[in-house]
């Protein structure tokens, strides 16, 4: 068996009940793993469902057993328990070897080695990925140009075993874009040998190699606390499920489980929560003198297009319109297989004028005279939104600390000139895993320290630091950052004897509206713009409505004080799901109104707010966004 789980109770025969529940639900997991045998992978793992099927019914079965049990000693029911009693309640523990929370390209990839460097050495390690999406993949969104240098080192015949990278890349343009007309320049991107990708469906297929090797991946399940035992992280606990929005228990109640691991690894993508508390709970950045970390917001559909205009492994950037010479960003446009086209618009979230949306730039950039006739007569599949890391080299943190290690988005190695990270991503995830196979062989009490060292010296430290100066150059505006990285790329290639700083947080960047006109975007045509609210359809986003908000306030009054006198509302253009507006009371005064049953988890308000007064949390495991091809 691969977990260890033990129990607690209040009652006075914990001792026994502890021993027929731990005996109860290990058989689950046995049944779980003799299931297995007798079926093939395949059999266990759709396309669209990996992992759902026996692995998150095992730690959902782990759930109910621990709940009939509880009953059976004389627990009051759901309905009827004190808040007392529901505070006293203990938590069901499983413990691990290593704790992975994330199942994204680092997390992944990590699992994976770790259960290849087991098959090659002879050793036993139990391995689990938590992860907050209903499936695998389903929280999924980038580009993508893939460049499967990782995937190379981890999985060298992927081809063999059918990876979804099936579309090469045949012509790489890059154009500068004003209102009416495109530019075409020299493409300093270099993407022959990458393949145009749904990142979703590469997350996927990892999921259905790293349980082939006998990982244990829990969907569904949301990682809400950091667990410590002194100043060491012992693993993570998940949210309790079926609590109402005022707090009461739900006859759905289900008490979270406590996930221990000799080693957690987080790999929550860009901004994740727990991540963030880690880092500053540790002082991570100030261990690497790192500066802090900076964001950009990208907003992507992918549609089917017209046959005769389809192009399979096109590939076309562009800088420029919609954006002004003083924002940084672009725009993509991918052609992938079965007449797809992803398209999307990156805006880094250190503009100025609080009347910008995002959401709306690129309803605007769909318009250009350029892009419109490659969708005309074409029909919008889905539509996400999610933020990534743009700081380099200069905003790594620290990636170890006691008990654990940082792996993948969370700590940040997007190449934002090349505007890729899934390779560095799982290049981290296959160090890491390396160090902490180590380290749980030779130590009893297992650090991480060699996975920062060799991190250091690893191709991924080498590329950031080649690019490391190229993008704080575009705080000057588009046009001298241009020339700057064009120099940089083909002249310096990185040599230069000093780094560039980063400007100031993104959240302080937002000036004040006096400073700024509204912007009048046009109304959309329903053809190829559409409003918020259809597009959100399109991202298959959904939570439970009843349950607490995953949405915090610092301050409840900032947003009427603040941030609609001040900033005019910001929180309501930022976001890409109308999750924040402002709707008139009894008084007729503007008040806040969050629709966190919208968010798309792209922690967009946690970034931007200009006072830092949102915090976002996870919500109920399996809420949020449906993504598919993303």
């Amino acid at each position: 068996m691969h977990s260890r789980l033990r129990c607690s109770s209040s009652t006075q025969n914990a001792t026994a009940n502890c021993q027929q529940e731990t005996a109860l639900r290990s058989s689950c997991f046995r049944g779980k793993q003799n299931s297995e045998k007798q079926q093939p992978p395949a059999a266990r793992i759709g396309s669209t469902s990996v992992g759902r099927s026996f692995t998150s019914r095992g730690l959902a079965g782990a759930w109910h057993v621990g709940k009939n049990l509880r009953q059976a000693q004389g627990y009051a029911s759901e309905s009827g328990n004190s808040k007392q009693e529901e505070e006293a309640e203990a938590r069901e523990v499983m413990e691990y070897d290593v704790v992975i929370v994330g199942a994204g390209p680092a997390g992944l990839a990590a699992a994976i080695r770790l259960k290849q460097l087991c098959q090659e050495k002879g050793t036993e390690l139990s391995v689990c990925v938590l992860e907050k999406a209903s499936e695998v993949g389903a929280h999924i969104l980038s580009g993508n140009v893939f460049e499967p240098r990782a995937l190379n080192e981890l999985i060298p015949d992927w081809k063999e075993q059918n990876a979804p990278l099936w579309v090469p890349v045949t012509k790489d343009k890059f154009w500068l874009l004003s209102e009416k007309h495109a530019f075409p320049v020299p493409s300093p991107f270099k993407n022959q040998g990458n393949f145009v990708i749904s990142l979703s469906e590469l997350v996927r297929w990892l999921g259905t190699k790293a349980e082939e090797l006998g990982v244990e991946i829990y969907p569904g399940f949301a990682a809400s606390e950091v667990l410590y035992e002194g100043a060491r992280v012992v693993g993570v606990a998940t949210n309790d499920m079926g609590i109402a929005k005022s707090g009461s228990r739900k006859p759905n109640f289900q008490r979270g489980i406590e996930l221990k691991g000799r080693l957690t690894l987080l790999a929550e993508g860009c901004r994740g929560s727990l991540s963030e508390t880690v880092i500053k709970k540790f002082q991570l950045r100030e261990e690497a003198g790192a500066q802090h970390q900076t964001y950009a917001i990208g907003l992507k559909e992918v549609w089917e297009v017209e046959e005769h205009k389809h192009h399979p492994g096109y590939v076309l950037h562009t800088v420029g319109w919609p954006l002004n010479f003083s924002t940084y960003g672009g725009s993509f446009l991918y052609h992938m297989d079965n007449q797809q086209v992803a398209i999307g618009l990156v805006v880094a979230l250190d503009y100025k004028n609080p009347y910008m949306n995002p959401y709306e730039e690129y309803q605007r950039f769909k318009q250009h005279p350029s892009i419109r006739p490659l969708l005309e007569g074409g029909k919008v599949v889905q539509y996400g939104a999610r933020t990534l890391n743009e700081g380099g080299l200069q905003s790594i943190p620290r990636t170890v600390f006691p008990g654990g290690a940082l792996i993948g988005c969370t700590a940040g190695f997007v190449n934002v000139p090349k505007i890729k990270g899934s390779h560095t991503a799982m290049k981290t995830g296959i160090l890491a895993a390396e160090a902490a196979h180590e380290a749980l062989s030779s130590m009893e009490n297992p650090n991480m320290d060699a996975y920062w060292e060799a991190l250091q010296h690893s191709w991924v430290w080498q590329e950031l630091y080649s690019v490391r100066n190229i993008r704080p150059f575009f705080h000057h505006g588009l046009l001298p950052g241009l020339v700057h990285a064009g120099l940089d790329h083909y002249v310096i290639r990185g040599r230069l004897p000093y780094t560039l700083a980063h400007g100031p947080p993104d959240h302080e960047c937002t000036e004040a509206a006096e400073k700024h006109k509204p912007i009048q975007y046009p109304k959309p045509d329903g053809v190829i713009t559409f409003d918020l609210l259809t597009s959100l359809y399109r991202s298959s986003t959904n939570h439970e409505h009843d349950q607490p908000p995953h949405l915090h306030l610092v301050d409840k009054h900032v947003p009427e004080t603040i941030n609609l006198p001040k900033f005019a509302a910001p929180e309501s253009r930022y976001c890409p799901a109308r999750v924040y507006e402002y709707i008139a009371n009894e008084d007729n005064k503007l008040q806040l109104n969050i629709n966190a049953q919208n968010c798309l988890h792209c922690k967009a308000c946690d970034i931007k707010d200009p006072k830092q007064n949102i915090k976002w949390t996870v919500p109920e495991g399996g809420g949020g966004p449906g993504y598919t091809i993303m």
